[in-house]
């Protein structure tokens, strides 16, 4: 495993990182979401990454990775990046979700007593919130810091214009924002649009999450949507409707550049991603070892050639695939 400097930070982060979103809640194999987790760390996976909604349902993400924790990986806490975040819903009534002081500092409290951690490594804001100021979300990620719960602090989702702010407010404080984690693959690229640009002149990390665009960008739906994927499974969050003909085509395309390179079309998209330097490391979800293993032999050929770059352009921007 190689490591990559996360900004302008001390930490270094594994080229490859391991999401929590799906796979390890309580509706999921326990002893198998056990048995990627070990295999990733064995294999030089340092980070882990989590939320207070992983599940479902909700929080039984953190609890299975607390138990996890707690009998395999408690002699190796020194050893791991583990990150978690707050912003969607997670209880009744008016402060359950978004980004008050309020929610945040009591989302990590839970999260923390859920995992069996005294403080977790990167705490995010996991989305911006329109009806709460800036400088107050900003300001509980500073006193969650200030008070030891977090070692760094990040933010999910948010634009290039809502990330410069919420820098400079951070610096102010004395907290660097460390890591942005924004939704980027080949299929879902709006982070070209100038965020990439904010993240590399402010020296924050980027942690790109749904690389494979919810398995589209695997060989999995190359020749239809089987009973097993993530579009069949009805607690899934990519549904039908979305394995669409014109992405099914340019997966078909993609995949033949990838067969050409000795690659899997999982892997090439990651190595797609790992190509530009502004991305400290990829955000993988995988719902097996296989998987993971997988994934893993991206990191074996990272380089393309110009006119590699140049198909895979042409099929991406193909308006009549």
């Amino acid at each position: 495993m190689q490591y990559r400097r996360c900004g302008n930070s001390g930490l270094l982060l594994p080229e490859l990182s391991l999401g929590l979103w799906h796979n390890f809640g309580h509706v999921d194999q326990f002893d198998n979401g056990k048995q990627i987790l070990h295999t990733a760390f064995d294999k030089g996976i340092t980070h882990f990454d989590l939320a207070n909604n992983y599940g479902p349902p909700p929080g039984s993400a953190e609890e299975n990775f607390g138990k996890i924790m707690k009998k395999s990986f408690a002699p190796y806490r020194d050893e791991m990046i583990i990150s978690t975040k707050a912003g969607y819903l997670m209880w009744p009534g008016p402060y359950g979700e978004w980004g008050s002081k309020k929610y945040l500092v009591a989302s990590l409290d839970q999260s923390l007593k859920r995992m069996g951690l005294e403080y977790v490594d990167i705490f995010y804001s996991h989305r911006p919130d329109p009806n709460t100021p800036l400088e107050e979300t900003m300001g509980a990620l500073d006193l969650i810091v200030r008070q030891g719960k977090a070692l760094y602090v990040g933010i999910s989702s948010y634009s290039a214009e809502d990330t410069k702010k919420a820098v400079e407010i951070l610096k102010d404080f004395g907290t660097p924002c460390l890591i942005h984690q924004p939704r980027y693959n080949m299929m879902d690229r709006w982070v070209e649009g100038g965020l990439l640009e904010v993240l590399e002149d402010e020296g924050v990390g980027c942690i790109p999450f749904s690389p494979l665009e919810q398995g589209i960008l695997t060989s999995k739906y190359l020749k239809g949507i089987p009973e097993d994927s993530r579009a069949a499974k009805s607690t899934g969050f990519l549904q039908l409707d979305q394995v669409t003909a014109e992405k099914v085509s340019k997966a078909q395309k993609l995949n033949a550049i990838a067969e050409d390179r000795g690659q899997s079309l999982a892997q090439m998209a990651v190595a797609w991603l790992l190509k530009d330097e502004r991305v400290t490391s990829v955000l993988v979800g995988v719902s097996s070892e296989k998987q993971l293993l997988d994934n893993l032999g991206a990191l074996e050929n990272k380089t393309f050639s110009i006119s590699e770059l140049e198909a895979i352009e042409a099929i991406l921007n193909d308006t009549n695939a």
